[in-house]
């Protein structure tokens, strides 16, 4: 990206969207009753309440009744549906991992299979975005939590923080191209989650074989344990190298999400909290609902003198719905140079 004189203006910087990630799959309903929501009517309340709050993208996972993380496709229909019903103009943006939490006792947290996240595209009523990862990789999500920060909570089980440390995301070549091409087909944007440099090479390699063709949308995963490190100097490193085009949401965990955040919205990035990334307030003297995660951005950013964006600004400002024709349209849309005429992009493969 290009930060030219005054782009730390907000006159010059889009509307902030926030994404609210208020269901939290890794924690169980005692970890934080006040604010897991259990009952499908829950569900879809706590939907309307970050939308109301603030937040104009919903990152949905779906508990069962019994608390755990579901990971039945009719669950997802279901609150979908409810949450259609209940704001139609917030963005529905499912977690591509349907749910990582383990589904019983010591058992492993893991991703489910490739072909069961392909069915992402089949949902009905379907989401605005899947989130998609790109390229398999480690996903520690307590390499940089302070005992303090799971202290009293499931992930202090040794079984459970085993199963969380040793997690693993599967991202291959064969699965993100299929994923997006069954995405696309359905009309649902990818929002990419990008680990680091590599996870974007590889995204815009995808783009320049005419593999995915639509909006560059996605997040900074900044949660260490085999992503990027929540400092300025990582993402500073990857602003370098992403074109002007992006649409950049910064994502970090627990109280790294606050700092993180402040910086996204000075550069005229875009943010997300919720109880997914991080429980606390800054001292760890209280946990933090959802709401409040929101409602404290929405003031910080109206003190930058930046405005948050509603449903339909947000569905602007993202482009959803938009998809292009051809490989150049995409390459220009999303602000990268063309591809050189008559050399190879990269190694020999068939373009479907």
């Amino acid at each position: 990206m290009n930060f030219l004189d005054g782009s730390l203006f907000p006159e010059n910087q889009d509307k902030l969207v926030i994404t609210a990630a208020p269901y939290g799959p890794e924690w169980i309903p005692s970890d934080f009753p006040q604010d897991i929501p259990v009952t499908m009517e829950e569900q879809v309340q706590k939907a309307v309440d970050c939308y109301n709050a603030g937040a104009s993208v919903l990152h949905l996972h779906v508990r069962e009744l019994d608390g755990k993380g579901s990971k039945r496709l009719s669950m997802f229909n279901e609150l979908i549906a409810g949450v259609r019903k209940a704001v139609p103009d917030m963005i529905i943006q499912v977690g591509g991992s349907i749910s990582f939490a383990p589904e019983s006792d010591g058992a492993n947290a893991k991703w489910l299979h490739d072909d069961t996240r392909h069915m992402l595209a089949e949902l009905d009523p379907k989401p605005d975005q899947v989130t998609v990862t790109v390229n398999t990789t480690q996903m520690n999500v307590l390499e940089h939590m302070e005992a303090e920060d799971i202290a009293g909570t499931s992930l202090a089980d040794p079984q459970n923080n085993a199963a969380y440390r040793e997690m693993i995301v599967p991202s291959g070549p064969g699965f993100i191209e299929e994923h997006v091409r069954r995405l696309s087909a359905a009309g649902i944007q990818s929002a990419f989650q990008f680990y680091n440099i590599n996870s974007f090479e590889t995204v815009e390699r995808l783009m320049r074989r005419g593999i995915y063709k639509g909006p560059l949308v996605c997040n900074w995963v900044a949660i260490s344990g085999g992503m990027d490190q929540p400092t300025i100097y990582s993402l500073s490193n990857f602003l370098r190298a992403i074109p002007d085009g992006t649409m950049l949401t910064v994502e970090s965990s627990m109280r790294n999400v606050l700092p993180i955040n402040m910086m996204g919205m000075a550069m005229g990035l875009h943010v997300r909290c919720g109880i997914e990334d991080n429980l606390w307030n800054q001292s760890r003297t209280e946990k933090m609902s959802t709401v409040k995660q929101i409602e404290q951005l929405v003031r910080m950013s109206r003190e930058f003198g930046r405005e948050v964006a509603n449903g339909k600004e947000a569905r602007e400002i993202l482009k959803i719905g938009v998809f292009y024709e051809t490989i150049e349209e995409t390459l220009a849309a999303n602000g990268f140079a063309p591809n050189p005429k008559g050399r190879q992009q990269g190694y020999l493969r068939r373009v479907a």
